[in-house]
Order: structure tokens, then sequence, then C-alpha cells
């Protein structure tokens, strides 16, 4: 249940379920109206289950302590459009959010610093908006709120938000910003300002407003110029029928195999018809996030659903280029399409990691300007500058090379209708390895300067996908060296098969088992700490030294290139639902150890490459693995959260 608390001058704090018998705040009224009682309202048709009023924080601290769901603070103090409540009621980026303004900060008002998309402090002089007096604060953010409140709890309401706020940053909480744009909020002192605020509130259509904040405000240059102009249409018509999010990521979906299935078929007519289908699959793919911020129908399954779909259809149509370009006559279309997909699954676990390094600087700015005089120091003070020159050739440009999935589409799209399967393969590759050197020397320049362990924050044991076998080797360090070694090692033995099958021979038993031997040197890291500036590293060398072995396994055993396509394919599955979860802060699927670890399924791959039945292993071990993500995708989303709300009953 969701409580809503406004804190008012009040004599006592009570449920509003009727107006008060004596007006809160006299000045406070706008349109004859008690400003408390119209945030109260606002706060109701925001989706607040109860709301209560609280005289001070001390009474707001009471409320707070008996409270089982999100709790919503506002101050009586605010004048905003009740979507700008909503949206923060709602709001997707984290449990506790803070209402962030870019009006100049009032006498007493709380100024914030914020850094990718978080309050890092509060109070700063340099501060690039002010606290808009409303927050939601997520309930295992609940005692420090409480906590908050009480120490914070004199002085009356004046002010009393912006000292809980203060409070929480203080106490560690992690707090997310919610700027207001398009859509009207004041904080205001004095009557002339409510008016002022009211007059702002209602020259703004509240609903055109929503349709455009669906699009996001900082996105790619294909997505913005030729994706969102039109879009929005279509995510209105979405809502109107009635149309889900999720039915919309479907029908995504669809349109994504259809249009790897022409690519398959080949023939010009076929190849344009999936360069069209592929266009719309990816317009299609961003209704389902904008319809989802327009209707607000949020939710972590649907968070997750997007992202392994957005995965699943960039492969399927590797797939069908691969197919298309082996049917086409050439030798090694599947072995394109692996090394495509390879390369973009390596890419977005550093995409991850480095994301999560650098919210983690951004929670410890003193470290992260130690050394601004420092090369890393420099690049992030110019890409800095950049990312806020929104609209210049520079930001165009910083956004496009590093190859974002728009483009790649459009890419894909364009080089298949125009000169074929093969040709879009190949601009796929070598764009996104010019784009993954670019951004990996810079990034690693960057991590460097930051020098934040972020490793040290989260489970490295299960986002390196270790399993029983790393916890029962022994304990070496420096795990990022480990790591890398063994991706050498992989793809060393990847080479070695390529030559010997060209050649018509056998790979020798020596070099697989060398490269496992690497690859469990490489296990041997699980346990050491992460505390190096490059060890946000690791988990994509992990991946990069599975993916590789397991397709030199299944060269060197000549096994059919689908197979091996399909199996890599259960992998990235796998890992991509262990960076969702990273993502989204959730814990290992339900069936996580059944998945082995990397190190017991290279181990089984080896030990099915040295008895001859290569082939059998892949397809055996990729079975097994999707029918186990599978059944965890269904406890993880439909048993699991059946038996939270007493739909099912445990046996016995």
């Amino acid at each position: 249940m969701t409580l809503a608390i406004v804190l008012a001058a009040e004599p006592a704090a009570g449920h509003l379920t009727e107006p008060p018998a004596h007006p809160v705040e006299p000045a406070g009224r706008v349109n004859g109206e008690p400003l408390t009682e119209r945030l109260a309202a606002q706060w109701r048709r925001a989706g607040a289950d109860d709301v209560r009023i609280a005289a001070d924080l001390t009474e707001l601290a009471d409320l707070v302590a008996g409270a089982t769901g999100p709790v919503l603070v506002s101050g009586a103090d605010l004048v905003a459009h009740t979507a700008v409540l909503k949206h923060l009621a709602t709001s997707p980026v984290g449990p506790t959010v803070a209402l962030v303004l870019t009006d100049p900060p009032a006498a007493g008002q709380a100024t914030v610093r914020e850094e990718r998309g978080q309050v890092v402090e509060v109070g700063a002089a340099d501060a690039s908006g002010v606290f808009g007096g409303a927050l939601r604060v997520g309930a295992a953010d609940l005692p420090a709120l409480a906590d908050a409140a009480r120490r914070a709890g004199g002085g009356g309401p004046l002010g009393a938000v912006d000292r809980l706020v203060a409070g929480l940053a203080a106490r560690g909480t992690l707090i997310f910003a919610h700027r207001v744009r398009l859509l009207v909020a004041h904080r205001v002192g004095d009557e002339a300002q409510r008016e002022a605020a009211e007059s702002a509130v209602a020259a703004v259509d509240e609903d055109r407003a929503e349709l455009k904040l669906s699009v996001k405000e900082r996105d790619d240059f294909f997505t913005t110029f030729f994706v969102s102009t039109w879009s929005p249409y279509v995510t209105k018509a979405a809502a109107r029928v009635g149309i889900g999010p999720t039915g919309v990521t479907m029908i995504s979906v669809a349109f994504a195999v259809a249009a790897a299935v022409l690519f398959g078929t080949g023939g010009r007519p076929a190849l344009v018809a999936g360069a069209v289908l592929l266009y719309l699959g990816f317009v299609l793919d961003c209704v389902d996030g904008q319809l989802a911020r327009y209707t607000r129908h949020f939710s972590a399954w649907g968070g997750w659903l997007d992202t392994m779909a957005d995965r699943f259809k960039e492969y399927v149509v590797y797939a069908g280029l691969g197919f298309g370009a082996t049917h086409a006559g050439f030798r090694y279309g599947w072995a394109l399409a692996l090394a495509a997909m390879t390369l973009q699954t390596v890419r977005h676990m550093t995409d991850t990691w480095y994301g999560a390094l650098h919210d983690e600087a951004a929670r410890r700015p003193k470290v992260v300007t130690a050394d601004a005089g420092g090369i890393g120091g420099k690049l992030n003070a110019a890409s800095t500058r950049v990312q806020a020159d929104t609209g210049s050739v520079s930001y165009w440009l910083k956004r496009t090379v590093v190859f974002p999935i728009g483009e790649r589409w459009a890419l894909i799209a364009i080089a298949a209708a125009l000169f074929g399967p093969l040709v879009a393969l190949v601009a796929v590759l070598v764009w996104g390895t010019l784009a993954f050197a670019y951004t990996g020397g810079l990034r690693t320049l960057r991590a460097r300067w930051m020098r934040v362990p972020v490793l040290t924050t989260v489970d490295a044991g299960l986002h390196r996908d270790d399993g029983l076998l790393a916890r029962t080797l022994p304990t070496a360090r420096r795990p990022l060296l480990l790591a890398v070694l063994g991706a050498l090692g992989a793809a060393g033995t990847l080479v070695w098969a390529l030559l010997a099958v060209h050649g018509g021979g056998d790979l020798p038993v020596w070099v697989p088992v060398l490269a496992l031997v690497l690859l469990l040197g490489a296990a041997q890291g699980s346990r050491s700490p992460h505390d190096g500036s490059l060890d946000w590293l690791v988990p994509a060398a992990l991946r990069a030294a599975e993916y590789l072995f397991a397709i030199a396994v299944g060269v060197a055993g000549r096994a059919p290139a689908w197979l091996i396509f399909g199996y890599v394919l259960v992998l990235t599955l796998h890992h991509y639902d262990l960076t969702a979860r990273l993502e989204k802060r959730q814990s290992a699927p339900p069936l996580h150890a059944a998945t082995l670890g990397w190190p017991g399924r290279s181990l089984l791959l080896a030990i099915g490459l040295i008895a001859g039945y290569a082939s059998i292993a892949l397809a055996t071990l990729g079975a097994y693995l999707l029918v186990v993500f599978v059944a965890s995708v269904v406890l993880a989303w439909v048993v699991l959260p059946a038996r939270a709300r007493g739909g099912v009953r445990s046996p016995g």
C-alpha cells in the first residue's frame, strides 16, 4: 500500500477522508481551495492508497513507522501538475526518488547535485538543480526516513521536507533524481507566487506534454530523427486500443523474426521487405518503452522482458543474415554471424559494468575529482562538456560512433537491402569492432582515473557466473589477468581449430586441454578481491573466454555451424538475464546453481570434444541450459510472485 504524507501546519495528523475543519495554512489557498487539500487530492489521483497530513517531521516519523509500502512525501508549498506527482510516484529508476526542479532555489530550500540520474550531494553551492519539495521513499529505505525525520523533527513544516532529503542523503541512502520536463512544478512562498504557478499549470496541456515525455530525453541520432518524430502517434494509438507494452514487445519480436526469415530467403524483394520489417520492428521496440512511460505501466517483468527481447531479436537477425550469406554461396556466413553475436555480447557486458562503475563513482565525488589534471580527468571533463552541448555536431558524433542499437539496425536494414546479408554482417563487424576499440580505450583511461572498485559492491561470484566448480578451486589473485589469459587461451584454441579443419586435419588433444587449464586458472580468481581499477572488465573477459572456447570445441569437432550458433545464443540469454538483474538490482535467478557455471560448462564441452562427441555435447548441454532458463523464468515471474500474493500454496 502506498502512503502519501503532506507536511502542513495542521494541529494533528489525520486521515484525509473529509475536508479538515480548520483550513491548513490560511495563506495557502489556490482558487479558494487550501493548498494542502489540493495536494492531498492530487496524491490520490497520482495513485496513493492513503493520504495523511502531518504537522511536523515527528508526526511524519510516527506515520512512516507503520507503513508497509512506498511513502510519498511533499510539503504544502508545491504547485504542480498531477502528472508530475504521478510520474514521481511511478518512477521506475529506483525505490527512492526525489523531485528536482531547475528553478533558482529560494531561501531555505535545499539544492542538489546530480550525476547520472543520482542525487550525490544535497546543499552544494554549485548545485545543478533545486529540490522540488517531494519525494518517494521505497520500503527498504523507510527506517532511514523515519530516523532522518526524528532527528530533524523540530522547526515546524517550513523547510521540513528539505531537511528530510538532506538527512536521507547524509545517511547514504541512494536517491535518484526525477526532473520536471514540459510539465510545471513550482515551490511557492506567497500568494503572488501561487497565482503565477497556478497560471503556468493551466497553460500547459497535460496529456500532450505526457505524450512528448514518453520519448526519451536524450536518444541516439537515428532514433531521434527517424523514429521518435512519429512513434508517439503509434504510442497514442496503442494506448487508445488498449495494447500494453508487453503486447507491443511481442509484435516487435514477430517483426524481427519475420525480417530474419526474409534475410535468410535471399532475393532482392525479400531483402527489401526484411529491411522494412526490421525498421518497423525497431519503431515498435521504441514504442513499447514510450507506451510504458505514457500509461505509467511499469513492472519488473516488463523491464526484464524488454531487455531480453532486444537481444533475442538482434541475434535472430544475425542468424538470418548468416544463413542468407551461406545460402548465397559464402562458406563462412554462420561464422560471421557468430562473430557479430559474440562481439556484441562482450560489448554489452562492458557497457553494463562500466555503467555500474560510473554509478559507484558518482556516489563518491571526492574520489572522482582527486586527479582532475590527469588524462582520465581531462577525458571526463571533455565528455561532460560534449554531453551538455546537446544538438551540436560533436554531441551527435559521440552518440553515433559508439554504434548504438538504432544505428546497428539501420545499418543492417540498409546494407542488407542494397548489398545483401554478407555485406550487412561485415559492416556490423567492422563498425562494431571500431566502436569497441574506441569506447574500451577511453573507458579504460577514465576508469584508471576514477579508481573505483565496483565489483566490491556487488556479488562478484554471481555476475562472474562461476558456479560450484570455481568455488572448489584454490584461490588466486589478480582476477583480471587470469580472465584475460583464459580468453587468450580460448582464442588461440579457436584459431588453431580453424587452421586444422581448413587443412583437413584434427586439433591436437593437448590444445583444448591447455586452454581448459587456462580457463580453470581464470576461475581461481573467483574469491579474490576485485578491487582493481580495471576489474570491471572481468565479467566481459570471462564471457569472451567461454564463448570462444565453445566455438572452438564446435569447430574442432566439426559440429554444424547452426548448432554452434544456437548453443552460444542460449548462453547469451543466460548472461543477459544476469545483467538485467544487475541493472534492476535483483537477486540471482531461481535455478542459477543448475546452470553449472562457466567453468563447469567448459569442462563438459572439453570432455565431449576429447571423447569425439562435440556435436552431442553442444546439443545436449544447450538443450539442458535452455530448459533451465525457461524453467527459471517461469519460477521467477509466475510461480514465486503468485506464492508471494498467496495465490499458490506451498506443498505440505
